[in-house]
């Protein structure tokens, strides 16, 4: 028997201070981002190709339009403000920088509020920046994680590590590997760390130094350094950066390329940062 005044796991309800929280914080966003010149979109509920940004298709909710064609509900954001903006608006908009302020929904009943950008053809280092911008408007100072999408899958395309391995974080299976240069890289924490990168093969290095760059064009004081953090991202394929306080994931992003365009963004996580407004409150 369900209760009239249930509501679905996984669904969201607001109300009182966090009504208030989650407003202020999304207002404060988009003026900070509409200065900073961006431009807001607000995408379909419904999508047509969902799909093709999703592997394990099992998170998407399906429906049908009038004509019998599958649709399904907003799952993610980012590969529907590229398509659209590219594709659709095309030559009506000459923005390539855009922001949302929407929920996605994924298999059963799962509802997440979300504040994202996407840069077309833009660099990470404004991804980065903007979203420790947007933080610190919530007095959110939280740890940086940088890792780099393409070092574990050279470790497994070129010298042999599973990424079941790396994805698991087993350390000791990964300093087994017969490389002399694979405890240097499992060593790897901070930006000190990044000084010399002599001792690797030139196709680490090539993406350790990506990493390297980055942090010296962000300077922001709290960084993690991870260059074996795997996990499989939809589309994110090279620098990605995620940000934390207690555990936390408050916000995500990364460079990608989605029906060859290239961008960087971000998603920032309206609910984590409500809970962590309203826990320094107490």
């Amino acid at each position: 028997m369900v209760y009239a005044h249930e509501i679905p796991s996984g669904s969201k309800l607001y109300f009182g201070e966090s009504a208030k929280m989650k407003r202020e914080i999304e207002f404060v966003s988009a003026e900070l981002l509409e200065n900073l010149g961006f431009s807001e979109i607000v995408t379909p509920l419904f999508s047509y190709h969902q799909h093709e940004s999703f592997e394990d298709k099992k998170p998407l909710i399906r429906l049908n339009d009038s004509e019998n064609n599958e649709v399904t509900l907003r799952a993610d954001s980012t590969a529907d403000v590229v398509r659209i903006v590219t594709k659709r608006l095309g030559r009506s908009s000459e923005s390539k920088k855009w922001f949302y302020i929407q929920p996605t929904v994924t298999f059963p009943t799962h509802e997440q509020y979300q504040i994202g950008a996407e840069i077309i053809d833009g660099t990470l280092d404004e991804v980065v920046k903007t979203t420790v911008m947007l933080l610190a408007e919530m007095d959110i100072t939280p740890i940086m994680q940088i890792a780099n999408i393409r070092i574990p899958q050279l470790l497994n395309e070129h010298y042999g590590v599973s990424l079941d391995v790396l994805k698991s974080m087993n350390v000791e299976q990964i300093m087994s590997v017969d490389l002399p240069w694979i405890e240097a890289l499992v060593a790897i924490s901070c930006v000190e760390d990044l000084n010399d990168l002599d001792v690797f093969p030139e196709d680490i290095k090539t993406e350790l130094a990506k990493i390297k760059t980055l942090t010296a064009n962000i300077a922001y004081e709290t960084i993690v350094i991870s260059p074996l953090f795997y996990a499989k991202m939809r589309y994110y394929d090279s620098l990605t950066f995620r940000m934390f306080e207690n555990n936390a994931l408050l916000a995500m992003g990364g460079t990608y390329a989605i029906a060859g365009v290239e961008a960087g963004g971000f998603a920032l996580y309206t609910d984590a940062c409500i809970m962590n407004k309203m826990n320094k409150g107490k």
